[in-house]
């Protein structure tokens, strides 16, 4: 136990030792039951309570403080000392707060079967043991009075018990819906990378392969045609110059045994196919390329505007139930900027839903939280949310690292 649990201990203590006081003085006067002939029915007298009667009413509350760290002794104790003494000072009539406190600590420490145990004790003793009075009918009175007392304080404890276990089971279960939220989100987020990684994986693939070609044409005309054969080493010194960047801006996403596709990765060249998908569930889809020129644009920032417009359009058809939508693409000011629009509703789920990896096939991306993440990884920025008037906007703009001109 704590200070801080000895100190609620001990104030428990003082305020059934007080709560008794005030009952022992209350029925030992006139002022519960002033008439006198009614007094003298039911046996009661009017005395002042004396140092003894306090005595024998703190034996039955000041073990109160160690109720917790040995509930049954105490409780035994205090109980035992209450039938013994209710009856030796004529008269007076002492509380059974203390036994009641006690068995509250025992129900809601111990469990519902100790609890039963300690009920029945104290029932039985108040049964069996002579009450102090003078008349059968206070005699009974206060038994019933005294039984229904320990009887609710087992119930509460017990009570207590349970709604503290319920309280703690809910606080658990709320920590680990947490936890299963952040471990998801780290989840999309690292699958989001690999995803990344086996882009540039097919970049490269093809960054290689086209060397491998030139240097080999370059072999073989050295000799023959040497303007050629240095046209083809220019041509090699390109592709790797533009497959070395490529390799620069992403790889901080690659992970050990990361297993590469070998399909070929799709570019802004398929936003048709996207339109065309979107018209097929029913939307009134536009295109708006002119401002862009793909040629100008490396691979993996093509790949990757094409990629956040496929989960932004798989978006639209599962949660915005939009009549129309927009994508937009151009190249402003050494930024490749991708909008996408509609008229439906701004789902919340967008920002949580999987999105297909191609228009009615899953398996692909991870909604806003991937294609954030996409973005930022390619030093560019990225919005989501509802526009002016209704419906929902996604627009994501990534330098071209200079690779325009």
């Amino acid at each position: 136990m704590t200070a801080k649990d000895w100190a609620i201990d001990a104030v428990v203590t003082a305020a059934a030792f007080l709560f008794g006081c005030v009952q022992l003085m209350l029925t030992a006067s006139s002022i519960v039951v002033p008439d006198l002939a009614l007094r003298q029915y039911l046996g009661l007298v009017n005395v002042v309570p004396d140092t003894s009667a306090y005595v024998a009413l703190a034996l039955t509350t000041v073990p109160l403080v160690a109720r917790r760290r040995c509930p049954w002794p105490v409780f035994l104790f205090c109980f035992v000392a209450f039938l013994g003494l209710q009856g030796a000072f004529g008269g007076l009539s002492l509380t059974i707060v203390g036994p009641a406190v006690a068995l509250y600590t025992i129900a809601n420490e111990r469990g519902r079967s100790e609890a039963v145990v300690g009920a029945v004790v104290a029932a039985a003793g108040l049964l069996f043991v002579d009450a102090p009075s003078r008349t059968a009918s206070l005699a009974f009175f206060t038994r019933f009075q005294n039984i229904a007392f320990v009887a609710a304080a087992a119930f509460a404890g017990y009570a207590y018990r349970v709604h503290r276990a319920y309280v703690r089971a809910t606080e658990e279960r709320a920590l680990e819906a947490e936890r299963t939220r952040e471990e998801e989100a780290a989840r999309r987020v690292e699958e989001e990378r690999v995803r990344i990684a086996r882009e540039v994986h097919d970049i490269t693939a093809h960054s290689l392969s086209a060397v491998s070609i030139q240097a080999a044409a370059a072999e073989r005309l050295i000799d023959r045609d040497p303007v050629a054969a240095r046209e083809a080493v220019v041509a090699v010194r390109a592709t790797a110059k533009s497959a070395l960047d490529d390799i620069r801006s992403m790889i901080g996403v690659l992970r050990r045994g990361d297993e590469a596709e070998t399909s070929p990765a799709a570019g802004t060249d398929r936003l048709d196919d996207l339109v065309s998908y979107l018209r097929g569930a029913g939307v009134a889809a536009s295109l708006d390329t002119r401002a862009y020129d793909g040629s100008r644009v490396p691979a993996h920032v093509d790949m990757a505007l094409f990629g956040i417009a496929r989960e932004a359009a798989t978006n639209i058809v599962r949660h915005a139930g939009a009549r129309t939508a927009t994508l937009r693409l151009a190249l402003e000011d050494g930024q490749a900027r991708l909008v996408v629009e509609d008229d439906g509703r701004a789902a919340v789920a967008q920002a949580f839903e999987p999105a297909d990896a191609a228009p009615g096939r899953a398996g692909g991306g991870h909604g806003i939280p991937g294609m954030a993440e996409r973005v930022h990884l390619l030093g560019g920025a990225f919005s989501a949310g509802p526009k002016a008037g209704g419906g929902f906007r996604v627009v994501a703009s990534i330098p071209v690292r200079g690779t325009e001109g």
